[in-house]
This record gives structure tokens, sequence and C-alpha cells, in this order.
């Protein structure tokens, strides 16, 4: 028999009253409700709740203007909740719902929480079949593993923080406040390697930031969160007409989150900007949020003539003369009064990008004034964080001969025919969805130009590079098809079927990878820089296509899958993913 029942009413005074005789757990005992209706503009709007009185809640939203959207409200009631099965019950609905993209969520993201409570497991298990009680109301379209899957679940705003994300926010937030209220210029940088948060925390910050500055109801926010001080009239004053943007260079990233703020009350599609955009502007920023700031570009060879213009015009707009060494970096401090920068200096994957010495400067200095923010828990690769570290260490050659963690049941494998590893791969995408097959840049793109050809071909498998450079990850196509570094950085795949081609290689006689520069196709990534008269050495291009590999080689949750072109590359990196994987 089901422990839990849903009652639904219309959300209205009458209803109320009414719901009210017959049952104790009305007035006095803890439940979750979900009020649904449709916003000003006619769009479906959701608000979860949790109260130990659900009938006084109840009247209470009635009265609130702001809740005049809700036409029903469903109430979750079980005879073994508790405050902490509520809270976590709570935050696990508004997650499934920002993620399936059905409503707009209404709530702020202050109260999100992941604390542990006895058997939360148990509890848990129930949240599923609660959740499939209200998926055969219509309260969601799609089911948990097609919504944990969406960008719309992995980008959310509504996302819990790990324990050291949380203390980054609180800290970045209190010290913000204070120097908005000083007058005084700040500079943040989150650090962190692939799979600790970097762009849930700046995604966060600009969902929190804006309750603060908006809120009108102090009964909305969570007493018993971390951040319920900040939801104070001083701090929304100071906060008023602040204008806050969120830089993300990547253009494939860069639309995915722009999907999520058109889903998300408070913040606007308008304030997501590409690094050109900030330069260009004519009216500065309060605050900017960098996203992968490992991205941003220093003077060089753009994709386009058009951009290279730009950059010119931009450098002699900010600094009265077009001067080299300035860099997307310097259009940001001269363009805004704060700045947060989310940073891993080992993802710089072209020439274009800045360069490692500067990200470090940037770390530096943020270290010195106690603005640095290291994140270490991985919340992406269920192998943790030592598994990145183990890839780093491989791609640098520097992987212990005797001593290896323990990968518990990560799906790592090696694979000596194409054919079987995009097999696999193809079952894994039809057991969990989002199974891609990805590569290094070691083959032309002849598909771009004759979208009958074929890129990759080997061992009678023949595949093409990425059809679309925007969202390629989510696109029907992609499951048959190659993505690149460009079309990967910053997303999460379940499985990676990762294809290392003949641009690594390895010399058994030193132990050292190095660089085959022919077989680099990328041309974008080894031109030299003849704007800034750089000339880059096997040694530099080593180091680009170290970090892209690193890239691709951690963005599988569940699982990778490893193929190596090169035969010596093969044999050393089979020996020692295999010695981790059958010890």
């Amino acid at each position: 028999m089901t422990p839990f029942e849903i009652d639904r009413l219309n959300f209205t005074p009458s209803a109320i009253s009414d719901w009210t005789a017959g049952d104790e757990r009305r007035t006095n005992w803890p439940v979750v409700y979900v009020l649904d209706g449709a916003d000003s503009a006619g769009a479906g709007a959701v608000y979860v709740g949790e109260t130990v009185n659900a009938v006084a809640r109840m009247r209470q939203h009635l009265s609130n203007p702001a809740k005049q959207v809700f036409r029903h409200v469903r109430v979750v009631i079980d005879d073994t909740f508790n405050k902490s099965a509520c809270l976590d019950l709570e935050s696990h609905l508004i997650r499934w719902l920002a993620g399936d993209g059905q409503f707009t969520v209404m709530n702020g993201n202050e109260g999100i929480i992941d604390a542990r409570y006895f058997e939360r497991d148990r509890y848990r298990h129930s949240f599923r079949d609660i959740f499939e009680k209200l998926r055969s109301e219509g309260v969601f379209q799609r089911s948990i593993p097609e919504i944990e899957n969406s960008d719309l679940f992995k980008l959310s705003p509504f996302k819990v923080l790990t324990p050291e994300q949380a203390i980054a926010v609180e800290d970045i937030v209190e010290g913000l406040l204070a120097d908005i209220k000083g007058g005084a210029s700040s500079a943040s940088v989150i650090e962190g390697q692939p799979g600790t948060g970097k762009t849930i925390v700046a995604i966060f910050l600009m969902k929190l930031l804006a309750d603060i500055r908006d809120h009108a109801d102090a009964e909305e926010v969570e007493p018993d969160s971390m951040f319920a001080d900040f939801f104070v009239p001083g701090n929304r004053e100071l906060l008023a007409g602040l204008r806050v943007g969120f830089v993300v260079p990547q253009q494939s990233l860069r639309e995915s989150i722009r999907r999520v703020f058109k889903k998300t009350p408070k913040v606007t599609e308008a304030q997501i900007v590409t690094p050109f955009d900030v330069g260009a502007s004519d009216q500065p920023w309060d605050l900017l949020i960098v996203d992968e700031t490992h991205r941003l570009n220093q003077r060089a060879n753009q994709s386009s003539g058009v951009n290279n213009k730009r950059f010119i015009t931009i450098n002699e707009k900010l600094f009265g003369v077009d001067d080299p060494s300035k860099t997307q970096l310097d259009w940001i401090r001269a363009q805004s009064r704060h700045q947060i920068y989310l940073v891993d200096v080992e993802q710089t994957v072209r020439p274009a990008d800045l360069p490692s010495s500067v990200l470090r400067s940037l770390v530096d200095q943020a270290r010195s004034t106690h603005r640095r923010y290291p994140l270490s828990s991985q919340m992406r690769v269920r192998a943790g964080a030592d598994y990145v570290q183990f890839i780093r260490e491989l791609l640098r050659g520097q992987v212990n001969a005797t001593e290896g963690p323990d990968f518990g049941d990560y799906d790592l494998r090696f694979f000596d025919n194409l054919a079987t590893m995009r097999r696999e791969i193809s079952n894994r995408n039809d057991e969990h969805g989002l199974a891609r097959l990805i590569a290094g840049y070691a083959w032309d793109w002849k598909s771009n130009r004759d979208k009958e050809a074929f890129d990759i071909e080997l061992d009678g498998v023949r595949l093409r590079w990425n059809s679309q450079a925007k969202d390629w990850i989510n696109s029907p196509a992609s499951v048959h098809e190659v993505g690149s570094i460009h079309t990967v950085q910053g997303y999460d795949l379940n499985y990676a079927g990762v294809i290392i081609g003949n641009d690594l290689r390895y010399d058994p006689g030193s132990r050292q990878l190095y660089v085959d520069r022919a077989s680099y196709r990328d041309a974008k990534g080894k031109e030299n820089n003849k704007q800034r008269g750089i000339v880059y050495s096997d040694d530099d291009l080593l180091e680009f296509i170290r970090n892209i590999y690193g890239v691709l080689l951690t963005r599988g949750i569940r699982g990778t899958y490893v193929y190596v072109c090169d035969a010596a590359l093969r044999e050393y990196i089979s020996h020692h993913i295999e010695r981790r994987v059958t010890r």
C-alpha cells in the first residue's frame, strides 16, 4: 500500500476552508505542496514549498499578490514525514521541475539543501514514487532519467551545492556586498578541475543575487539556509539597479545557458554575453561573472575577419590605441567594477586562449587578496577527483607505476577496435542516454564542405565530425557523429568514447608523450601569433593537445572508453588503464 497521499484542490479561499476539516495533518504535520498555474504572460508557472501547517500556509499564499497566478495546489501527505524529509523532497521536486521545463519554477534557490538525516535513502526511494504520481497528474512531462540528462537540469540554478561550493558562494556574496557598500572594486577567482562545478556556481550566483535584489517576502526565504541572512532590505538596496552580466566565451555552452535563463525568473537571456559584447558595450557593468575564463582570447588571428577587426576597434575604444598586448581579460577589467572568474589553467586548448602565465597571475592575485576559492569535490565523474588527477598524470607521462587510485565501479575501458567501442557506446546510449563518441582534432573536417564525405575512417568504421556547433550533444545526429573539443567542453556525458588520434604519440625510449604536428588538423590550434610575434614550439602545442585530451577524457559521468591510434601510445595507455581496472 502506498504510504503517501496527494490531496488536490483549487487554490481558492473557499476550497482551502472546505479542506481544513477532517484531517489534523492539514494543520499540524510536515507536508510538501506544489502550486501551479500560469504567469502574467500565460506560461505555466509552479512553486514548491514545505510547511507544518498547510492550511495556514495556503492562506498566507492567497494573500500574497505574487501568488495570484496559481490555480491549483497539491499537498503531499505522509505519516512518516519529518521536517528534514520534507525539505529534501521540496529540493528534489524543485530541481526536477526546473529540469522538466514544462513550468517556470518561481522559487528562489537559497534553500536548496543536501543535508544528511535519518533513513534518507529510504525516503529518497519514496520520492520517486511521489514523482511518478505527480507525473501521472500532468505535473511532469518527462521521466526522471530524461530530466536528469537534460541541460535544463544539469545547468539549473537550483542544483545542490557541495559544502565547498556553498562556502565559496557565501564568502563571495558577503565580500561583494561589503565592497559595493564601501565603494571598492574587487576580483574573485573560483578555481577547479573539470567536473568540480564551476559553471554551476556561476549560474547559482546569478540567481541568488537576483533573488536577494528582488525579494519582497521574507517568509519565502528558508530560514535555516546558509544564505538566509543575505535577504535583508539593506542588501536589496545595495543590489538595486546593479548591472550584472554573465560572460560565456563558448558558443555552444552559451546557447544552452540561455535556454536555462529563459525558464528562470529574475534573470534574463540578455545578461548572457560574449567577450566581444563586453568590449563593444557603451555601458559598463557593475559585476561580470566570467565562465571558462581560460577560453578568453588574447590578440591572435580570430575565427573570422570581422572579429579581427572588432578586436582592433574595441582596443582603440577602451585604451585609445590598438595595443596587441591587450586581451579580452583586459576588456572585462575595463568594463566592470567587480569580477568573478571561473578558471582551470589546464583547460586552455588553443593558441588564441589566454596564456597559462596570465591565468596563473590572475589566480595569484586573487590568492593575495584572499579571494581565491578552490573547488576539489568531483561532481561529474563518479570515479572521483583521483580519476581526473590520474588522467592528467597519464597525459604527462607521470603515472605512478606501482600505485594507483581505486576508481570503484567506474566503467573505464580500453578498446583496440573502434567498431567494438562504437557498438558499446551505442549500447550505453540505449541504456542511459548521453553516450557519445568524441575525439581529438586529428582528422580533416571534410564533411563541413561535402555532406556526403566521411572524416574519420578506422577499423572499417567511417564517421563524420559534429554537423553543428551549437548544442551538438543534444542533437539527434550526435549519436552517429564524433564531437570535437569545441562542442563538448563544459558539458557532461554519461559515457564518453574517446578517440585519441595520431596528433598525440609516445616514445617508449624516453617514456615521453610528444606531438605529431602534421597529424593535428586544427589550423587555428597550431598557427603562430603574428600579431604578437609568438612562434609556438612543439612543446607549446603538446600542452594544448594534452589539455584537449584531458578535457575529453573527463566528460563521462558513469564511464570512459578509450581508443588510441598510435601503437606505442596505445600500449602505454592500455597498460595503465587495464592495470587499474583488473587489479
